[in-house]
């Protein structure tokens, strides 16, 4: 695998819209199914490779990616909660160095100095379901999952069958809040799901793979007296929306918890710096197989508040924790196939089809290959024995070939030059400024490519986009072959074509749908038709562009109107207009290009022009801050001295003003430290308020 340090910028943007795709159908996999496809390890491979490549080409960040969100969107049979506070995600460390990397980005962050001990409270990984617990004058009165972390399932019948889960927090000598949420992980126990698999055979029914599986499924089950039966338990371990902590550390408020009655891991502890906190994973990793619950790693939070306050919070995840996974488990087996996919932007993707191999309990068969010089490098073919690993609940990685096990016949796997879909020609784009070729080969065949125009499709219906309900991926590839819709518009005129009766017959005679099938869906696609402005841009499927990406657009151009004028211009508009989007905080090259690219392709204006006529897309509404900077622009220049610009940048954009990279007649505020040269200049000529740290500091309330 190329270093990233070496790649192009045009490698580095196919390699990174290839992983953002995978580990998208990962995440539905996992948070929506309970049926992951890929291992803990090779998931966080590539999550891991994906921040690399974000780190050397800021450029390329992406929401699809693990920096930019967290999960799915809920499932459709509960109701819909929205968080107060997001539920977020965690970074992940890989090694003891990655871990002391993570307390180096707090120390710069923080400006701390090198003798000032940074402490952590360490805690057992809980492999469940995490879910928040709402709770009024200490009466549970709601519970909800993650979900995406901005919207979660409502499952508040199911967290009331929980075992250990406190309906009423204790009162024990002191009034409790008037407004606290918990949150933790429901689990289920390794005797229990022995014995629910046990009653499962008995009975017929489902069996589960894991307990993380079995309690997620328990936890969705619309019938909640199932659900507890299953004796599924919670461990709290933060909080979300409060009127007050009680603490002033992570471990006061985890010990006030035990006193409303909540369960804390044991084996929590405080650890007074890194070091021991390393020992302390050691030592938890030791008691991994004697527990009667799984886990798969450690989490490490600064013990103080005041300072995770201060680090805040990234698009996803929060400056102030990480996870450090468990080694994965390894099995051996034979790959029995290579098949070849073909994604929407018409990259070639190869998966490895395994003779079933069972790895920690979990039977696996199907492993991503990445692309074709993964393939070359560790020269992998069909009839080979591998070495794979899992973690968790997932697919596995190739890890090696067992070459003394290979046959006497074996060839090498030839990768195609033509698309297996429409037989085009795949190629490896070549980056005109480096002259470097790409790692992934895509097809040329665009739009007349059967397996690109479905993916495209596909992704507009996805639930982080249209969310059309009833309308899934096997319904767009029987709508598509049978010509009923071939491009997002078709999708809200097939009611209106679907008069003629025959149309209609198609429809009602397809196996399992009928005429209240019909109707159904019908009501679902119109239903749609208004959409929010970035959901709208999120579904267009631009590359590079995912769901942060699109909230940023929208919460900087704040119509779709103004969005597709300023990108469509020609000339000196046109450059002005590229310079305003690079001056978007997060937006880099690689993102730029290809929106102007999309909204000047001739073929995207009819399309749009076509789907407006069907559709209203609701102007961003930015979410209420009670700040005298939200919906201002900011740009930080100079020598920062009172606070780091790390930090400067993250409480303006916490406080909900958009920060900007240069300077523009759109600025309000430079805030100019020692040193400032140009762009304090040019404030000055556009008569932009300038002001010093301490006077940003006051303006803000620090």
């Amino acid at each position: 695998m190329t270093d990233v340090k070496d790649m192009s910028a045009e490698q580095a943007k196919a390699e990174h819209q290839k992983l953002s795709h995978m580990i998208r159908s990962h995440d539905e996999a996992y948070y929506s199914h309970d049926a992951p496809v890929v291992s803990d390890a090779e998931y966080d491979r590539l999550r891991k490779r994906l921040l690399e490549l974000e780190t050397v080409f800021p450029g390329l960040v992406t929401p699809e990616s693990p920096t930019q969100s967290v999960g799915i969107a809920p499932a459709k049979g509960f109701g819909k909660v929205r968080h107060k506070v997001p539920m977020l995600s965690l970074d992940n460390a890989f090694s003891n160095d990655e871990l002391r990397e993570f307390e180096g980005r707090i120390r710069r962050f923080l400006g701390l100095g090198p003798t000032e001990e940074v402490a952590f409270f360490a805690e057992p990984k809980i492999d469940g379901l995490s879910a928040s617990l709402h709770y009024e004058n200490g009466q549970f009165t709601q519970g909800a999952t993650r979900g995406d972390g901005q919207v979660g399932e409502d499952i508040t019948g199911n967290l009331k069958g929980v075992v250990d889960l406190p309906l009423e927090m204790k009162m024990q000598g002191t009034p409790v809040p008037e407004l606290f949420e918990i949150r933790g992980e429901v689990y289920m126990s390794k005797p229990d799901f022995l014995a629910l698999n046990a009653a499962q055979v008995a009975n017929g029914g489902k069996i589960f793979a894991n307990p993380r599986n079995a309690a997620a499924g328990s936890l969705r089950l619309l019938d909640t007296a199932i659900t507890a039966s299953r004796n599924l338990r919670f461990f709290a371990y933060a909080w979300g929306e409060v009127t007050e902590v009680p603490g002033a550390t992570q471990s006061e408020v985890l010990a006030q918890f035990e006193k409303w009655g909540f369960s804390v891991n044991p084996l929590s502890r405080v650890c007074a710096n890194m070091e021991e906190a390393i020992d302390a994973y050691r030592k938890i990793e030791e008691l991994r197989a004697s527990l009667d619950y799984d886990i798969d790693g450690v989490v490490f939070k600064v013990n103080r508040l005041d300072w995770q306050d201060r680090l805040g919070f990234v698009s996803r995840s929060p400056r102030w924790a990480i996870a450090h996974k468990f080694p994965a488990e390894r099995a051996s087996t034979v790959i029995e196939g290579i098949e070849i996919q073909v994604g929407r932007t018409g990259a070639l993707t190869p998966v490895a089809r395994l003779h079933p191999v069972t790895v920690g309990g979990v039977v696996v068969s199907n492993a991503t290959l990445h692309n074709e010089e993964e393939i070359a490098r560790k020269d992998i073919r069909i009839g080979d024995t591998v070495l794979i690993q899992r973690a968790g609940d997932v697919i596995p990685q190739v890890v090696e070939v067992n070459f003394e096990k290979r046959p006497e016949d074996s060839q090498p796997f030839k990768f195609p030059t033509k698309c297996p879909v429409c037989g085009s020609h795949a190629v490896k784009e070549i980056n005109e400024t480096t002259g470097k070729e790409d790692v992934v080969r895509r097809c040329t065949g665009g739009l007349i490519c059967r397996a690109q125009a479905v993916e495209r499709l596909k992704h507009f219906v996805s639930r982080n986009a249209l969310d059309i309900d009833g309308l899934g991926a096997k319904l767009i590839e029987a709508f598509y072959e049978d010509g009923l819709v071939r491009s997002p518009a078709d999708i809200f005129t097939i009611e209106k074509r679907d008069t003629s009766p025959g149309n209609l017959t198609r429809i009602k005679n397809r196996e399992g749908f009928g005429e209240k099938a019909a109707s159904n869906l019908f009501k679902a696609i119109n239903d749609r038709r208004n959409i929010p402005l970035d959901r709208f841009i999120y579904a267009l499927g631009i590359r590079h562009i995912g769901q942060g990406n699109a909230r940023l657009l929208a919460r900087n151009y704040l119509t779709f109107e103004n969005l597709r004028s300023s990108l469509s211009q020609s000339g000196e508009a046109a450059g002005t207009a590229y310079a305003e989007l690079l001056n978007i905080d997060g937006i880099g090259a690689a993102v730029a290009n290809a929106i102007v690219e999309f909204f000047n392709e001739e073929k995207n204006q009819q399309m749009l022009d076509d789907l407006l006529a069907e559709i209203t897309i609701t102007d961003f509404e930015a979410p209420t801050r009670d700040s005298s900077i939200a919906g201002k622009t900011v740009v930080f220049t100079g020598s920062l001295e009172l606070m780091t610009r790390q930090e400067m940048k993250a409480r303006a954009e916490g406080l909900g003003a958009k920060v900007s990279g240069s300077i523009s007649a759109k600025t309000d505020y430079l805030v100019a430290g020692a040193g400032a040269g140009s762009k304090l200049k040019k404030a000055t000529e556009f008569g932009v308020t300038i002001l010093s740290e301490q006077e940003w500091l006051d303006l803000i309330g620090r």
